[in-house]
C-alpha cells in the first residue's frame, strides 16, 4: 500500500526532477517517499525560504519546473517572501508542504491558505482519496498560469495507506496564441507596413520572448528590417546577431546606446512588461517613437504603447516576417550604418574612488575579462546589482537572473546558486550580492558551498551600507546610522563553511580569481570575493530613481 505521500511524490515526481528542502514534521512521509520511491533529486537547504529561491532559480535557469517543500506553521511562513518574489516574476514552482489537520487548528497552526492567497499564490489541500489528482491540478496550474502553486499535505492525512498510485496523465497547458482572426491579423499587418516604412526600426524583446521560444525568429525579423535590437535585463543575449545589438534597455544601458535608442522611430516590443526601469521613467523613447507591444497582457503595459497585439511573441514574430515577404519590404539598413559597439561602452572606473576603497566600476570590467565564459549568473537585489548587469555579459537570458527584484527583497542570493547549479551543473554559477542581502541570506552559504563546490563563485559588494538608501535617503539628510552595517568579513565566514574566501581591496588582488579560473574544476574550492567597495560610486540606475523621487 502506497500513503497519499507517496502518492503525492510519485505524481509530482513525473514532471519534476529538484526538489530543494528543509525536513520537518510536517513534511516527513513526503520526503520519506521522495527519497525511497522516486529517482528525483533532493536537495538540503538550510534556511526555508532558501527552498523556495532554489526551486525558483533552478526554473529560470532553465532547469524545469521545480519543487521545494517545508514542514507547516513557521516552515511554511518562513517562505512567504521568497513566494511573494516568485509570485511577481510569474516563475511556476510547486512548494510542497504540511497543514493543519482536518480536525482542526492546533495552537501553532495558522491560515496557510490566507497567507498564501495575500501575496498572490493558490493552495491546493490534498485530501485521502485523490491525492494524485490534486498535485496534477497544482502542477497545471503553476505551468498554466505562470505562477508558484502551494500543495498542501494535512498532517493527519499525509501517512494514511491509499493503494495503487495511478498513472497521471500529462499536464494540460494551454497553447501559444497565435495571432489569428480579424483583429490579430490586421494588427500583423500594421506592425508590418510600419517596420516596412521605418528608417530607424527597434526591436526589444524581454523575458516573455525568450519564453517563447522567439530568439531566432526574433533575429531573423531584425535582419529582415535592419533594426537595431535590445533586450530588457532579464532577456540579456537574445538576439543571435550581438554587433547588432546594444544591450540592456534601461538603467543599466550605456549612455550611447540609450541616445541610439530615443532615435527609433519605430520600436515593437516583444514579451517585455515595459516596467519604469526599461522605459528609464518614460525617457527611453522619444514622443514621436511609435511604440508597439506585442505581448500576453490582457492590455497594453505602458502608456506610451499606441499599438498592441495580444499574441505570443514568436508566434507573432513570424507572422510579421511573412508579412514582411509578402510586402516586398527591404531592410532600413539602419543598423550596418551604426557603430554599435563604440555605442556600449561603461565607464571603467578609476581603479581607487576617491576613498581609497575600491571603485566596483574598475572592479567589475577586470573581473568580467576573468570569469569563465561558460557562466550563469545569479543576482541578490539591492543598489549593487547594476555591475553584473552593465559589466557582465552572458550567452542567453537563462544565464543571468535577479531573483528578488520583482518584489524589490533582499536576501535571496546564496540559495539561488543552488538552483542554478542543478540547472546548470556544467556551467561556473556566479553570485553577485551586496553586504546587507548577503548577511540576510547567510543560513544558505553552506548551501551555495556544497551543491555547487568548484563550479560556483560570489561576489560581495561590501560597502559596508544599504546603498540603494544611503544613496536616496541619504542624500536627502536622514540620519545616517540605520543605513551603515559593521564591516563583515565575507571571506573568513566563507571558509568556516570549506570555501575559498579572498578580500580584495585592489584591482591586483582579483589576480586570484585568475589563478581559481585556471585550476581544474574538481581540484578547487568555492570561491568568495569579499571586495572592499567605495560607497561613493552611484550606480547609473540609482541616479535615474533619485530623480524621479527627489
Amino acid at each position: 500500500m502506497a500513503t497519499v505521500s507517496a502518492h503525492v511524490a510519485a505524481t509530482l515526481t513525473r514532471q519534476i526532477s529538484q526538489v530543494f528542502g528543509v525536513m520537518g514534521n510536517g513534511n516527513a512521509h513526503f520526503l520519506n517517499a521522495l527519497e525511497r520511491e522516486t529517482d528525483a533529486t533532493y536537495t538540503a537547504v538550510r534556511h526555508e525560504a532558501g527552498a523556495v529561491v532554489a526551486a525558483d532559480a533552478c526554473y529560470r535557469a532553465g532547469g524545469g519546473l521545480a519543487a521545494a517543500t517545508t514542514t507547516y506553521g513557521a516552515g511554511f511562513t518562513n517562505t512567504l517572501t521568497s513566494l511573494a518574489e516568485a509570485a511577481q516574476a510569474r516563475v511556476p514552482l510547486i512548494l510542497v508542504t504540511g497543514e493543519a489537520p482536518r480536525w482542526g487548528r492546533r495552537p501553532w497552526d495558522v491560515d496557510q491558505l490566507a497567507l498564501a492567497s495575500g501575496v498572490g499564490v493558490r493552495t491546493f489541500t490534498v485530501g485521502r482519496t485523490d491525492a494524485a489528482a490534486t498535485t496534477m491540478l497544482a502542477i497545471e496550474h503553476a505551468l498554466s498560469y505562470s505562477l508558484p502553486a502551494v500543495l498542501a499535505i494535512p498532517y493527519d492525512v499525509a501517512g494514511l495507506d491509499m493503494g495503487e498510485i495511478p498513472a497521471p496523465p500529462e499536464p494540460l497547458v494551454p497553447e501559444a496564441i497565435a495571432p489569428a482572426g480579424e483583429l490579430a491579423v490586421g494588427k500583423v499587418a500594421q506592425i508590418a507596413r510600419a517596420l516596412a516604412d521605418a528608417e530607424r526600426p527597434v526591436l526589444l524583446a524581454g523575458r516573455g520572448a525568450w519564453l517563447s521560444g522567439a530568439a531566432d525568429d526574433l533575429g531573423a525579423l531584425a535582419a529582415a528590417t535592419g533594426a537595431v535590437t535590445a533586450s530588457t535585463a532579464l532577456a540579456r543575449g537574445i538576439f543571435p546577431e550581438q554587433q547588432f545589438d546594444v544591450g540592456v534597455a534601461g538603467g543599466f544601458g550605456a549612455d550611447g546606446a540609450m541616445e541610439l535608442l530615443h532615435q527609433a522611430d519605430v520600436a515593437v516590443v516583444f514579451g517585455a512588461s515595459l516596467n519604469q526601469f526599461t522605459m528609464r521613467f518614460g525617457e527611453l523613447f522619444s514622443p514621436g517613437t511609435r511604440l508597439i507591444q506585442v505581448d500576453l497582457s490582457n492590455v497594453a503595459t505602458h502608456p506610451q504603447v499606441g499599438d498592441y497585439l495580444h499574441a505570443d511573441a514568436a508566434l507573432s514574430a513570424r507572422a510579421i516576417l511573412a508579412e514582411l515577404s509578402a510586402l516586398g519590404a527591404e531592410s532600413s539598413g539602419w543598423r550596418e550604418s551604426v557603430d554599435v559597439a563604440a555605442l556600449r561602452g561603461y565607464d571603467p572606473g578609476t581603479g581607487q574612488a576617491p576613498d581609497g576603497r575600491l571603485d566596483p566600476r574598475s572592479a567589475a570590467r577586470r573581473i568580467a575579462e576573468l570569469l569563465p565564459q561558460d557562466r550563469v549568473v545569479v543576482s541578490d537585489g539591492g543598489h549593487f546589482i547594476a555591475w553584473a548587469n552593465m559589466y557582465w555579459p552572458v550567452a542567453s537570458p537563462d544565464r543571468m537572473m535577479m531573483i528578488g527584484t520583482a518584489y524589490q527583497a533582499i536576501g535571496q542570493g546564496f540559495p539561488s546558486v543552488a538552483g542554478a547549479a542543478r540547472a546548470k551543473p556544467d556551467s561556473t554559477v556566479v553570485l553577485t550580492t551586496g553586504d546587507g542581502g548577503g548577511l540576510m541570506a547567510l543560513a544558505d552559504l553552506d548551501t551555495a558551498v556544497r551543491v555547487a563546490g568548484g563550479r560556483g563563485m560570489a561576489v560581495v559588494w561590501n560597502d559596508h551600507a544599504y546603498g540603494a538608501e544611503v544613496h536616496l535617503y541619504g542624500r536627502k539628510g536622514f540620519a545616517l546610522e540605520p543605513m551603515m552595517i559593521d564591516e563583515v568579513n565575507f571571506a573568513g565566514l566563507a571558509q568556516a563553511v570549506g570555501a575559498e574566501g579572498v578580500v580584495v581591496n585592489t584591482i591586483d588582488d582579483l589576480d586570484q580569481l585568475e589563478a581559481w579560473v585556471q585550476r581544474p574544476v574538481d581540484e578547487r574550492p568555492f570561491l568568495l570575493l569579499d571586495l572592499r567597495v567605495s560607497g561613493e560610486v552611484m550606480a547609473p540606475y540609482q541616479r535615474e530613481v533619485i530623480r524621479v523621487n527627489a
